[in-house]
């Protein structure tokens, strides 16, 4: 690559702070948020639960859905969604007893251009 080319790489998401990442060498904050989003997203159980949130017609989840179709405890469930949340994937709503979980756009688009 020569020095007039500048080819982008994708954006990664921060909770609410999108970083754009350059093709040149990541300083340590923004390889930071990168690992921490692919982490999060290095586990069959996770990319399950990406896919049935971002395809539910409702375009928001009940845990109390999210259980039977892993064939998971609860308690690991919730881990999961905890990890995706943190990373900017899911947002989290509590309604009484229960947590609904939703894609988050700008995390699901970061998560896209990764791999486009």
């Amino acid at each position: 690559m020569n020095a007039t080319s500048t080819r982008e790489l994708p954006v990664v998401v921060d909770g609410c702070a999108r970083v754009s990442v350059a093709a040149e060498p990541l300083d340590r904050p923004s390889a930071e948020r990168l690992a921490k989003l692919l982490k999060a997203v290095a586990d069959p159980a996770r990319l399950q639960l990406l896919s049935i949130i971002h395809g539910a017609a409702e375009g928001e989840v009940c845990v109390c859905d999210l259980i039977e179709p892993l064939g998971l405890s609860q308690p690991t469930v919730s881990h999961h969604l905890k990890v995706l949340t943190d990373a900017g994937l899911l947002s989290r709503e509590r309604r009484g007893t229960w947590a609904y979980f939703s894609v988050v756009p700008e995390g699901w688009q970061a998560l896209r251009a990764l791999f486009a």
